[in-house]
């Protein structure tokens, strides 16, 4: 996995890289090779209604199937970056699994094509 952190209006530190790194491999270290280029985007804005609000952008390369996409917003940049860890490793696991069911599906000796 290549991960690429960067940011935008705020500094993204050793310790934010090293929280983003611990808890993208927790999510994402299941899937091995299977995951290609990491991009994690954060930045600070303000908010629809007023107010700072941190967003963290997950985009998740897996290889041989489109982009993951993920993108949460909170107050708190570490509740953003735990939010959109937890979420694209769900997303990950989606598209993995549905690839395989529609796999099966295609094959023509698969159980599920047979009558």
């Amino acid at each position: 996995m290549w991960l690429n952190i960067s940011g935008q209006g705020l500094t993204v530190d050793a310790a934010v890289c090293e929280r983003v790194e611990r808890l993208l491999g927790f999510a994402l270290g299941q899937f091995g090779d299977r995951i290609g280029r990491v991009t994690v985007h954060l930045t600070d804005a303000i908010g629809p209604w007023g107010g700072e609000v941190k967003r963290c952008r997950v985009v998740v390369e897996v290889l041989g199937h489109a982009r993951v996409v993920v993108e949460d917003a909170d107050h708190d940049l570490n509740v953003a970056i735990d939010r959109a860890a937890d979420r694209i490793g769900q997303d990950v696991r989606h598209k993995l699994d549905r690839a395989r069911l529609y796999a099966g599906l295609l094959a023509p000796n698969s159980p599920a094509g047979k009558n």
